[in-house]
């Protein structure tokens, strides 16, 4: 692959990186061809021996995704969109922080940093970058923009990955509050989901001077009471809602069958090699992430028309395959100490948008305890856990009614 931060001349004044510099990523044909050798000569097991995916990634779903990763799919056609966009480097504690920076142009735009989770990338926002940037091109008004900044989180995609301990979402909220400083942003929102949503609340909790309030597609809202039964194996409390029953459910539904990958990367991610030796492994082990997202998966490389397509789904295993980052964004899991899923004690302007195949779909009645600044709360009738992939549309809506107020 060839991986070219150019220098600019702010940066010639930064021997240390500190310097914005402008980025492009080409793999090259040698990369692709030993991909596509290893997609079509690959060791599969034989078939599960259950009826349904309980087992885990079922043969079939495998079958139909190696058969189009090794025939049809073109990882140039993404590469092409990427270089089509403003790309830049920077280095932050040590690390290259790479990003994409797409400015509206409508000069009262509202800055916005967006962080993607795993098994996610910067792939995972493309389809809300023009929405978000020139909203008056897809139905929306001009007061509504926003200038667009997606980074890589570290050890993900084109960023480096470190070579010391530390790189926690607390550590990486600090890395992105210093990136949106040096893009001379001193008022902005933040946005995230998975990942995102840990390192966007640990933004929030810093309460740097610029930052006005965050989004979140996947809030942290699980009172202690309710997590503490679900540990305990508890029976649900008998007076709960029926949003909060809904919540319950699905998160015992998680907690007992979803989990694995998480255990695995958070306990042993080094022990993960497979993941950097074989392209359908790595495929399997993204795609078991959580059930919705699976059957969703499932149905678009059974031919289905759905929110993704293959081509979406294998963008985003080719980029973690090209740049050999399975282990190294693996290892985020292992640096957390944080409880995901509960409250962090935000206090800034908080926007929630609820879709409804999440891990959990949270209860406004958690959400208005969770962020006692809460000033936009939506259920939206469809959409998972990767909303803007899935549903950008519904998404750049969300983000547009979320900080309306605060602008």
């Amino acid at each position: 692959m060839t991986i070219t931060p150019s220098r600019t001349d702010a940066d010639q004044q930064h021997d240390d990186g500190s310097g914005i510099r402008p980025f492009t990523f080409h793999a090259s044909d040698a990369e692709l061809a030993d991909l596509t050798r290893r997609v079509r000569e690959a060791r599969l097991p034989e078939k599960e021996l259950v009826a349904d995916a309980s087992q885990g990634v079922q043969r079939r779903v495998i079958d139909d995704l190696v058969a189009y990763w090794g025939d049809q799919h073109d990882w140039r056609v993404v590469e092409s969109r990427l270089d089509a966009l403003p790309q830049f480097v920077t280095t932050i504690d040590g690390v290259d922080i790479h990003f994409l920076h797409v400015r509206s142009p409508h000069d009262d735009a509202l800055p916005v940093i967006i962080t993607h989770g795993w098994p996610g990338s910067v792939i995972e926002q493309l389809k809300v970058i023009g929405p978000l940037t020139e909203p008056t091109e897809h139905g929306a008004n001009a007061s509504d923009a926003f200038h667009v900044v997606i980074p890589s989180l570290p050890g993900h995609g084109f960023s480096g990955k470190p070579e010391e301990l530390g790189w926690d979402p607390i550590h990486i909220a600090r890395a992105w509050t210093e990136l949106m400083r040096r893009l001379g942003y001193d008022r902005y929102v933040a946005q995230g989901g998975d990942w995102g949503n840990a390192v966007t609340e640990q933004m929030a909790l810093l309460t740097p001077p610029g930052l006005i309030g965050i989004h979140t597609n996947m809030p942290a809202t699980v009172p202690d009471s309710i997590q503490q039964a679900l540990t305990n194996g508890d029976p649900p409390p008998a007076d709960l809602t029926a949003d909060e029953r809904g919540a319950w459910d699905q998160l015992a539904f998680f907690y007992a069958h979803g989990l694995a990958y998480a255990q695995e990367m958070g306990n042993r991610p080094q022990t993960l090699y497979g993941l950097a030796d074989s392209p359908v492994g790595l495929a399997a082990w993204m795609l078991d992430h959580d059930s919705r997202s699976y059957d969703l998966i499932a149905r678009v490389f059974a031919g289905e028309a759905e929110g993704l397509t293959r081509d979406d789904i294998l963008d985003n295993v080719t980029l973690y395959w090209l740049t050999n980052t399975a282990v190294s964004s693996a290892r985020l899991y292992w640096e957390s100490t944080l409880p995901f899923f509960a409250p962090k004690g935000v206090t800034l302007p908080v926007a929630v948008s609820v879709f409804p195949d999440e891990i959990y779909a949270a209860p406004r009645s958690w959400a208005t305890e969770a962020y006692p600044n809460l000033i936009h709360f939506n259920r939206l009738d469809r959409g998972g856990h990767f909303a803007a992939w899935e549903q950008p549309g519904l998404f750049s809506q969300e983000l547009r009614a979320a900080f309306r107020s605060l602008r």
